[in-house]
């Protein structure tokens, strides 16, 4: 039993979070009401959920010893001991090869490419390119993309431009206030030999994330501000522009709560929350009023 629950929290369920943007797409579209769509989207979030836990386990595999290292990630179940590493790399390699099979079940060839288009992504993450400036966080965010890429693929709804860019927009904004609040929670460094550091400037780095080497609190800051600015004038030029009508009154409301949505998000990366986004998700209350309500506009707006 404790290694059942040992890998079971290794598998991160509150991360599993993220997998709801496969419902994004149908949403806007205004088809989730479908029960089909309903059930394909149930369908493809569970084989994002196994997936992804697949992918965790295998990173914890690698990361074991610098976790070790991290206040906060020592305790996770591999690096802690808990889950043995052979059990948890046999269950990782099983995951993520089952997710991508059993997806051929629906019978949606662009879906499954897309499935195995993320693990593959994810996976050269966890073997490379988390080490690498600036392909980190495009790499993360693209995972983000494809999982709302994949929902509409796997019930064919087009995806608008207007989406993909929000959408892209979206997850930069989340995965640079990540990688900001682990610079926060940082002890200073001084990189011996940097330019930086010969010019006796102070470098703030995380030791068990190589990649954090390269980044500045200012220069992520600045990425954060630029996204948060693009994805609020992308969302107000879609929100205006839909058509005439009592609904187009709701899509130009809901630009209230969406700003009010970016400004509260930068407002808890500010504070050094953004380390974990998906439990700013589960624990702002306030993030969750603003979410409902533009929720609630948007789909006003979209069904009436």
């Amino acid at each position: 039993m404790h290694r059942t629950g040992a890998l079971v929290r290794a598998c991160r369920p509150r991360q599993w979070v993220k997998n709801l943007l496969v419902f994004a797409a149908p949403a806007t579209a205004g088809t989730l009401g479908d029960p089909r769509t309903l059930l394909l989207c149930a369908a493809a979030f569970g084989l994002f959920c196994l997936a992804a836990s697949g992918t965790y386990l295998l990173n914890d595999v690698r990361d074991a010893d610098r976790d070790r290292e991290h206040p906060r990630k020592r305790s996770r179940p591999v690096a802690s001991g808990d889950l043995p590493v052979p059990l948890a790399l046999s269950v990782g390699v099983v995951l993520v090869i089952a997710a991508p099979l059993a997806s051929l079940a629906l019978g949606n060839t662009r879906f499954t490419l897309v499935l195995v288009g993320y693990v593959l992504l994810t996976l050269a993450y966890t073997l490379r390119l988390k080490e690498v400036v600036v392909c980190d966080l495009v790499a993360v965010a693209s995972c983000h993309m494809l999982r709302a890429i994949a929902g509409g693929f796997v019930v064919g709804v087009p995806l608008t431009s207007w989406f993909v860019i929000v959408v892209a927009l979206a997850a930069l904004l989340v995965v640079v206030g990540k990688r900001e609040a682990e610079l926060r929670v940082t002890a200073p460094v001084h990189l011996t030999g940097s330019t930086d550091a010969q010019a006796g400037e102070e470098t703030t780095a995380h030791p068990t994330r190589t990649a954090l080497l390269g980044y500045t609190p200012g220069y992520l800051s600045q990425m954060r501000i630029m996204a948060s600015g693009a994805m609020i004038v992308t969302y107000c030029l879609w929100a205006l522009e839909q058509g005439g009508g009592p609904q187009s009154a709701f899509h130009a409301v809901s630009i209230v709560p969406f700003i009010m949505f970016v400004l509260r998000y930068n407002l808890l990366v500010d504070r050094g929350a953004g380390e974990e986004p998906e439990e700013i998700a589960l624990r702002d209350r306030p993030l969750q009023l603003v979410l409902a309500s533009l929720a609630l506009l948007v789909g006003l707006g979209i069904h009436l």
